[in-house]
């Protein structure tokens, strides 16, 4: 059976990684997994928030200081 283009990714990012692990003992590739923690929140929603939160509060000082 023919792979997906999917399936071939996946299959290339493994092999990367695994290549990447060889020669180093288990504390080290744990040590490296360790390093790098994501956020549990992407960017783009930081950033919607930001906006949210942010414009909202400058908006709200420019109507109380000039539409008083």
């Amino acid at each position: 059976m023919a792979q997906t283009p999917q399936q071939r990714r996946a299959n290339l990012k493994f092999a990367k990684d695994n290549e990447s692990r060889m020669g180093k003992s288990e504390d080290q590739i744990k040590k490296r997994a360790k390093d790098a923690p994501k956020s549990p929140i992407s960017p783009i929603w930081l950033v919607l928030l930001g906006f949210v939160v942010f414009g909202g509060l400058i908006f709200e000082v420019i109507s109380r200081v000039f539409l008083r």
